[in-house]
C-alpha cells in the first residue's frame, strides 16, 4: 500500500514540476472549488431537510395565508431559503472560470521561456525550446480539466438548487 502511495506521490510531483508553479496555484483552486461543490452537496444531503421543514412549519403555523401580508411573509420565507440554497454556487462558477485563466498563465510563462532559451542559445537548441512548450503547454491543459470538472460539478448543484427551491415554494400553499 505504501510502495503505491509514494509511487502516485511521485508521479504528482513529477507532474507539478513540469507545468512549473502555476500549476500548483491551479491545484490549489482546483481544490477549493471542489471542496465548496461538496459543501453544497453535503447541505442539501443533510441540512436543507430540516430547513426545510423549519419553514413550511413556519408557513403552517400562520393563521390566515391569503392576505397581502402573508403573501409578503411567504416571499420573505422563500428568499431567506433560496440565500442558504444558493450560498457559495457564485463563488463555484468564479472558481470555474479562472481555471482556464491560470492555464493562459502558465502558457505565457512558459513562454517566455521558450523565448529566454531562444534569446541565450540563438535558437538553434529545438530539445530546449521543446521542454519550455511543454511547461506551457501542460498548465493549458491542466486549467481546462479543472473548469471541464467544475462546470459538471456546479451544473449538479446549480440543478439540485433550482429544483429545492421550486419545491420549497410549491409547498408554501395559500389554500387554507
Amino acid at each position: 500500500m505504501m510502495f503505491w502511495l509514494e509511487n502516485a506521490t511521485q508521479a504528482v510531483n513529477r507532474f507539478m514540476d513540469m507545468g512549473g508553479n502555476v500549476l500548483w496555484l491551479i491545484a490549489v483552486l482546483l481544490f477549493f472549488m471542489w471542496m465548496l461543490i461538496f459543501e453544497r452537496i453535503w447541505f442539501f444531503k443533510l441540512n436543507w431537510k430540516h430547513e426545510v421543514a423549519r419553514v413550511i412549519g413556519d408557513w403552517e403555523a400562520r393563521p390566515e395565508r391569503r392576505s397581502w401580508a402573508a403573501h409578503r411573509v411567504r416571499e420573505k420565507l422563500v428568499s431567506e431559503a433560496r440565500l442558504q440554497i444558493n450560498q457559495n454556487l457564485s463563488v463555484i462558477k468564479t472558481l470555474v472560470a479562472l481555471c482556464p485563466l491560470l492555464g493562459l498563465l502558465g502558457t505565457v510563462t512558459g513562454m517566455i521561456e521558450v523565448f529566454n532559451i531562444m534569446a541565450v542559445t540563438g535558437g538553434g537548441d529545438a530539445k530546449s525550446m521543446a521542454g519550455g512548450v511543454s511547461r506551457a503547454t501542460i498548465p493549458t491543459m491542466a486549467g481546462m480539466v479543472a473548469a471541464l470538472s467544475g462546470v459538471f460539478g456546479n451544473t449538479y448543484v446549480q440543478r439540485i438548487a433550482q429544483r429545492e427551491s421550486e419545491l420549497l415554494a410549491d409547498n408554501l400553499t395559500t389554500d387554507h
